[in-house]
This record gives C-alpha cells, structure tokens and sequence, in this order.
C-alpha cells in the first residue's frame, strides 16, 4: 500500500500513543501543523483507509453519549511506519505567498519590498514565539520531537533576522532612514 502525507502523519501520530481521530488532529494542531497540516477531512477518511488494509485498528471508547475510536497501530502499520522513516525522504515544495511577494515587490517600488520584508519578519516572529511557548511543555528534552521544535525555532529566528538585514539594505539603496 501506498503512504501518502495525511498516513505517515496519522501512523506516526498512532506510533506515539493510541488515539482517536481527534486527539490526531489536536496533537497535529499542536505540533506538526508548523510544518506539515492536517484537516479533519484528510484524517478521518485516511483512518478508515489504514484500518482496511489493517495496518491501524480501532476499538470504541464512548464518550458522554459521543462515538468515539481509538485506533492503534498493528504489526503491520509499525513496520510501514519504520520502513517509512528509513526511506529517504521525498522532496517537498514549499509555498510561501509572503516570499513570492517578496519577489514582485519591485514592481510597486522599494518601500513595497520594505514592506513585504517587515510582513514576513513580523510572521515568524510570532511563529518563533508560539513555537518557544510549547518548549517547556517537552519533557525529557531528548524527545526526537523536541528536535523539530529548536529545528523550528532556529528556522524562524534565521528569517527574522534574514528580513531585518534585507530591510536595512533596501532602505539604503532607497535612500530611506535606518530603523537601528
């Protein structure tokens, strides 16, 4: 069977810990969806998926009157899982709408492209910030995903500073004042 994004999230989700569809999508909201989303329209449809060919399997939890499933990972989906982490991994496109601004801003003059550049600096500001928030929420610090976390932070905290230079240097070529 074939893996694709939304199963690899949902078996290594499933390798942690069981879960129901929910707790997927809550602890991807928490953690992954920084860098790699997913909806509860991808999710509950993949899980179904996974449990067909038998690589998950759910047991019902009830809830207050609310059908609830907590799936599990069976021998099989720890092995599509392992052979998944081995596999060297695919290339990702990225889509970044505030750097393809950054592109044609030169098209609306340098005080655009300032602009631009202050937006996206602004955007993974926050980001670092939500990002160091859930930090001290890890425990032991040897996690594997603490390492995607500081990976995360460290990747914001370099764009930040990236904006900022690139700012100054487009204010001088401009011949606007320093921010510094």
């Amino acid at each position: 069977m074939e893996l694709n994004a939304t199963s690899r999230v949902i078996l290594g989700m499933l390798g942690r810990r069981p879960m129901s569809g929910y707790d997927i999508k809550s602890f991807v909201d928490r953690s992954t969806r920084f860098f790699w989303a997913a909806s509860y329209g991808q999710i509950y449809p993949e899980l179904r998926r996974l449990a067909d060919v038998g690589l998950i399997e759910g047991t019902e939890e009830p809830q207050g009157g609310r059908k609830r499933i907590s799936y599990r990972l069976t021998a099989a989906g720890r092995r599509a899982h392992r052979d998944w982490l081995a596999a060297p991994p695919q290339i990702h496109e990225s889509r970044d709408e505030s750097l393809l601004k950054i592109f044609f801003s030169d098209f609306a003059g340098p005080e655009a492209t300032i602009a631009a550049l202050q937006a996206k600096r602004d955007q993974h500001a926050a980001i670092a910030e939500r990002l160091r928030a859930i930090g001290p929420q890890h425990k032991p610090p040897e996690d594997s995903a603490l390492l995607a976390l500081r990976f995360g932070i460290a990747f914001n905290d370099f764009i930040v500073a990236w904006c900022e230079r690139e700012a100054e240097t487009a204010r001088a070529r401009s011949g606007q004042p320093s921010v510094a």
